[in-house]
């Protein structure tokens, strides 16, 4: 037995309308056009769906169950449309999004996932760059949004940017260890004990090392790795001191979190915008990572 769609939407509004009047209005149908329907649907199964009272109507146990399945299958109808409408449409050209390491963490993942999600009629290809790489690819046109950090690089930009979020440096450590008790540190003191460093092409490291200049001291690092979420699963399990955004690990309750007294760790991310006209999916993207910076 098959049900035409139309009938099935008109058939659920007039049960939560709980009028048939009011049910043809949702439809955009005169009462009469929209009551022969509903006898129609009701010939066609075979069954009284509505008992129909002086004020209205409501659905008998038969129409119960037809209003339940067919919001399934008006659900179902809708998912597929938007499923084969995301293959059929003009698809227009990935946004592009650059970003150092440290807001790779968890901020672009999390923009990316609200985003992508939101609107499946956009794709965006995003590469890790340091902040002078991203700013040339910005002011080329060659990146459509960038998240850069607010520092001596980007001073005299003429690029628009508009702040983010601090992205502070801290040092970590596993709780109850070497960090416990301790309210400040400089990077000097670190460096005295075993670390976790991140691999010298790392965006992170390579400002860091620009930093602290061909003078400051030489840790001991036991393992050098590639990701921020490889250094703080080692710093976790004890293996070595590591430095790392606060915001990366913030709340976490397996670690010990202290300040940098050091000038340079303390910072801010912004983002930094291409000097093309603002499109409507790159506000939108802006917006998803506003959010994604915002949210504990």
């Amino acid at each position: 037995m098959r049900y035409d769609l139309d009938d099935l939407r008109l058939f659920v509004h007039v049960v939560d309308q709980g009028s048939i009047t009011a049910g043809a209005v949702q439809m955009h149908l005169s009462l009469p056009s929209a009551s022969a329907r509903v006898r129609a649907l009701e010939s066609h199964a075979g069954v009284s769906l509505l008992i129909r009272e002086r004020r209205g109507v409501r659905p008998t146990p038969a129409g119960t169950t037809l209003a339940r399945h067919a919001r399934e299958v008006l659900a179902q109808t809708a998912r597929l449309d938007s499923a084969v409408a995301s293959y059929t449409a003009a698809r227009s050209r990935p946004l592009v999004l650059v970003s150092g390491g440290s807001a790779m963490h968890r901020v672009v993942p999390a923009a990316l996932a609200s985003f992508l999600r939101e609107y499946p009629e956009h794709d965006v290809t995003v590469s890790e760059q340091r902040t002078p790489r991203s700013l040339r690819l910005l002011a080329e046109g060659k990146a459509d949004l960038g998240i850069v950090l607010d520092d001596d690089e980007t001073t005299g930009t003429t690029l628009r940017t508009e702040p983010l979020v601090d992205d502070s440096l801290v040092v970590i450590g596993p709780a109850g260890g070497l960090l416990s008790g301790r309210t400040a540190m400089s990077y000097a003191e670190v460096a005295e004990h075993p670390m976790i460093g991140l691999d010298l092409g790392s965006t992170l490291r390579t400002w860091m090392d620009r930093r602290l200049g061909p003078h400051a001291p030489a840790p001991r690092y036991r393992t050098l790795v590639p990701t921020l979420h490889t250094l703080i699963t080692l710093a976790t399990a004890g293996a070595g001191l590591a430095v790392a955004p606060l915001r990366s690990v913030a709340g976490n309750p397996a670690l010990d979190i202290c300040p940098l007294t050091d000038p340079w760790a303390t910072r801010s991310h912004l983002i930094c915008y291409a000097p093309t006209p603002l499109t409507p999916p790159i506000t939108a993207l802006a917006t998803h990572i506003r959010q994604a910076a915002t949210t504990p």
